[in-house]
């Protein structure tokens, strides 16, 4: 038996070594341009960072820096894209892509980030669902939609409870995922069959709001993922189901 555990050991470490040696990066599915992101300092990250439009509808934007706990904790290069958007009305929309290099550890599970910022995950408000997209075809967007709780001081120092609305999703070369488990088996059998490493990148979209307003605020974040996506996103997905749906036309 230890022979062959030792065998097993072995022969794994040796595969493991061939495809660290062997294997390839994946295309990115995001647009990557020639700017630099920067730390919560005003210090460089990175060269190069995820393109996010600046303008999008009736929103302007800012760009959003890189926190100390995430120059800590994720590979050093891993690809940042980040930007928060405000409408003339005040509604705020955080935009964040990450994209990972040679390290897959650059993409964590919103379980452990949105704890850590003060937000509670009600696992009875977890949605798998789709958006739809209109460019450079229409096809369905998969996603994950959560619903957070939390609490906000006001200007008058009281505590209010409050809502966040959380759409994300993981896109690599011509794959969409919408959960770490797909992800990693996409991952797994691309490096496995193919030799490559795919560049996986993780979209979210996040929003704040009272109780009772989370489908109003979802829906604005809905048309805003719509008219951004085509923006960045080179990957997309099947056809709509819409455009199946309909009687080709009569032959004359």
């Amino acid at each position: 038996m230890l022979v062959v555990v030792v065998g097993l050991v072995g022969g794994t470490s040796s595969l493991l070594g061939y495809w660290k040696t062997n294997q390839r990066l994946g295309r990115p599915a995001v647009k990557v341009v020639p700017q630099a992101t920067f730390d919560w300092q005003g210090n460089v990250v990175a060269t190069n960072s995820v393109y996010l439009p600046e303008r999008v509808l009736d929103y302007e934007s800012s760009v959003v820096s890189v926190t100390k706990q995430e120059v800590a904790m994720l590979p050093k290069d891993t690809t940042y894209g980040r930007r928060v958007y405000k409408a003339p009305d005040g509604l705020q929309i955080w935009c964040n892509a990450i994209l990972m290099g040679t390290d897959r550890t650059s993409i964590h599970k919103p379980e452990y980030c949105l704890p850590g910022q003060g937000w509670a995950i009600d696992a009875r408000r977890k949605e798998q669902t789709s958006i739809l997209i209109d460019r450079p075809y229409r096809y369905e967007l998969p996603v994950m939609k959560w619903i957070v709780n939390g609490v906000k001081e006001t200007t008058n120092g009281q505590k209010a409870e409050v809502r966040g609305v959380y759409v994300f999703w993981f896109v690599a070369d011509n794959e969409l995922a919408t959960s770490h488990l797909k992800r990693f088996l996409l991952l797994s059998r691309d490096l496995f069959l193919r030799g490559v490493l795919q560049r996986w990148t993780y979209v979210s979209y996040f929003s704040v709001c009272y109780p009772g307003q989370e489908e109003d605020t979802y829906q604005r974040i809905k048309a805003f993922i719509g008219a951004t996506v085509p923006e960045f996103q080179l990957a997309t997905g099947a056809v709509s189901s819409e455009i199946l749906s309909v009687a080709p036309p009569e032959s004359r």
